[in-house]
């Protein structure tokens, strides 16, 4: 393999390894608004994401600068292309983390549940919006034969990106609430598997229909026929499983079911796109590829040896933070946020 295409691998790797950990975050705070009863039973759903969900980020972070580093001319065309998309995006999770850190400043009930409003929109439109980018992407953008982008309204917001964007919704309020299935007791616990068994059904009409919409919108099932069919099996296989531990009361593998099925989700749409990294609905010869949009191979040989002496250590300590904060949390805990 080129070192260009080991990058591209590496980065779909964090945009995976983002949506399995930012997921359940984006979860968990969706939830709060309908799950909770009241504001105790929020502040211990929220603190169950408490030690997690900057850290989480980070990867969103890092894969962005991936971009930036190895393919300047995807970031360049992206980022400009998708520019008012994405500061949506970074204002609903700036918001949101502010509000972890502040909804407790104040002992109002308005200030509280004010910031916990942000909290559940800044939890639902990243996911939203992130699927309604890459879909997007995956059916194709006007870019011309200088690598610009320019989009209309139509080019991004349609009905195939906005049920992409539904159906990577779905999945993260689905794996959030095997997630508070797992770290929470009592009440919250049984109402999260409960409403998780019945968001299955949900998650499995919005992935029928996402398929079926990518078969005649894309060419994804021409580009990788046997590849693609073999993840869209895996994806029904992991969330029909997903299913079968709830209703067992194996909050565990539940959760490692439903974070397998976004990984998959994920994971096809870059199998989609390679070679390409950006999809030209004007002319194929102006798709963006690992090949075109790369950065020298100076570039990418110290990118690699730096990543490959950086990363096992950024690994080991996610882990580490996990299996420390990995009791379950309840309201007769001091909780923090």
């Amino acid at each position: 393999m080129e070192l260009s295409e080991i990058w591209f691998v590496l980065i779909s790797v964090l945009f995976i390894g983002f949506f399995f950990l930012e997921g359940f975050d984006f979860g968990v705070g969706m939830s709060t608004r309908f799950l909770a009863r009241d504001q105790k039973e929020r502040t211990v759903m929220v603190n169950t994401i408490g030690p997690f969900w900057d850290a989480n980020e980070v990867w969103l972070i890092t894969g962005a600068g991936a971009i930036f580093a190895a393919f300047p001319n995807w970031y360049a065309t992206m980022f400009s292309g998708y520019y008012l998309l994405m500061l949506v995006v970074l204002l609903g999770l700036i918001g949101r983390g502010v509000a972890f850190e502040f909804r407790r400043k104040v002992e109002d009930t308005r200030w509280t549940n004010t910031w916990d409003w942000m909290i559940f929109f800044g939890s639902l439109l990243p996911p939203f919006l992130l699927g309604v980018l890459f879909t997007s992407m995956l059916k194709g953008m006007p870019i011309g034969e200088d690598m610009n982008m320019e989009a209309g309204f139509s080019d991004v917001i349609n009905i195939y990106s906005i049920w992409g964007g539904f159906t990577i919704t779905l999945l993260c309020l689905l794996h959030g609430l095997t997630f508070l299935s797992l770290k929470t007791e009592g009440e919250i616990r049984q109402r999260s598997a409960a409403l998780a068994k019945k968001l299955v059904l949900a998650v499995f009409g919005s992935l029928v229909v996402f398929v079926g919409l990518s078969s005649f919108v894309t060419d994804i099932f021409e580009m990788r026929p046997i590849l693609e069919l073999i993840i869209v099996v895996l994806i029904v296989l992991a969330i029909g499983l997903s299913y079968y531990f709830i209703s067992n009361k194996r909050e565990g593998m539940a959760f490692t079911m439903t974070g397998l099925g976004i990984m998959l989700t994920v994971s096809s749409i870059f199998v989609g796109l390679f070679p390409r990294v950006m999809v030209s609905s004007l002319n194929k010869a102006f798709d963006l590829t690992v090949y075109n949009a790369s950065s020298g191979a100076y570039s990418l040989k110290i990118m690699t040896i730096v990543a490959a002496t950086i990363l096992p250590f950024v690994l080991g300590y996610t882990i580490y933070s996990y299996y420390v904060f990995r009791k379950r949390v309840s309201d007769k805990e001091h909780l923090t946020y």
